[in-house]
C-alpha cells in the first residue's frame, strides 16, 4: 500500500540527464501521470526571446550588438563571446540566473495552488550548477543511457555530426558525476516507450504518481 505521507506532502523532484538520456520524454511521463513539469531551459529561452525580461539587462550589459533584428538575444554572438571571454559568461549568468529563479519559484507556486504535489524541475545542467538546483529540491533523478546511444540518439534527431555532439557532451559533467549525484536512476538504453514508461511507474511510486 502506497504511504499515505507521500500523497500529502509536495515533493519537489529534480529531473536531469545527458543530451539525447530521453530526459525531455521521461519529463512528458511524469506528466501525463499528474506532476507539474517546470522546464528549466524553457525558461531561460523564453528570457532572451524577443520581449523576454533579460533583453534589457543584456543590451545593458552587452551592448546592442548582442540583441538580433527580431529583439532577442544573439545567440551564437553571446555563445562566441561568452566561449572567448570567461568574465563575460559570469555577467550573463548572473543576469540569467536570477530571473530563473524567480518565474521557476513564480510557477512552482501556481502549480501549488492549483493542487499538484509533485513538481518535476527539468534542469538539463543541474548537477553542473552545484548547490544553486540542488538545495531547492528533496530528490535527483537521473535519466542514463551510455555515450554511444546519446550520440546516437542526437545525431538521428538533430543531424548534428559526432565531433560537434562531443563537444556538447564535454561542456556537461560526465556520466560518472551526474550518478554520483543521482537518488533515483531511470537507465533509459535498449528500451521500448512502454519499457520506459514501466520505469517511470517504478520511480514515481516512491513520491506518489
Amino acid at each position: 500500500m502506497l504511504n499515505t505521507m507521500n500523497t500529502q506532502r509536495i515533493w519537489r523532484i529534480g529531473l536531469t540527464g545527458g543530451i539525447g538520456s530521453g530526459k525531455s520524454t521521461v519529463a512528458g511521463m511524469l506528466a501525463a501521470r499528474g506532476a507539474a513539469v517546470i522546464d528549466a531551459d524553457a525558461i531561460s529561452r523564453s528570457l532572451t526571446a524577443p520581449g523576454g525580461r533579460a533583453i534589457k539587462p543584456i543590451a545593458q550589459a552587452f551592448g546592442p550588438d548582442m540583441i538580433d533584428a527580431q529583439g532577442g538575444m544573439d545567440r551564437q554572438a553571446m555563445r562566441e563571446h561568452v566561449f572567448q571571454n570567461v568574465q563575460a559568461k559570469k555577467q550573463l549568468e548572473a543576469i540569467i540566473h536570477p530571473l530563473v529563479s524567480q518565474i521557476t519559484a513564480e510557477q512552482a507556486q501556481e502549480a501549488v495552488r492549483s493542487g499538484r504535489r509533485v513538481l518535476v524541475f527539468d534542469v538539463p545542467l543541474l548537477v553542473e550548477s552545484g548547490e544553486r538546483w540542488r538545495k531547492q529540491v528533496d530528490r535527483v533523478m537521473v535519466v542514463d543511457c551510455d555515450t554511444d546511444t546519446q550520440r546516437q540518439r542526437v545525431m538521428a534527431r538533430s543531424g548534428l555530426v559526432a565531433e560537434e555532439i562531443d563537444r556538447i557532451m564535454a561542456l556537461q559533467v560526465t556520466r560518472a558525476q551526474r550518478l554520483a549525484c543521482a537518488d533515483s536512476v531511470i537507465f533509459n538504453q535498449g528500451l521500448s516507450l512502454a519499457e520506459l514508461e514501466a520505469e517511470v511507474v517504478r520511480v514515481a511510486a516512491d513520491f506518489g504518481l
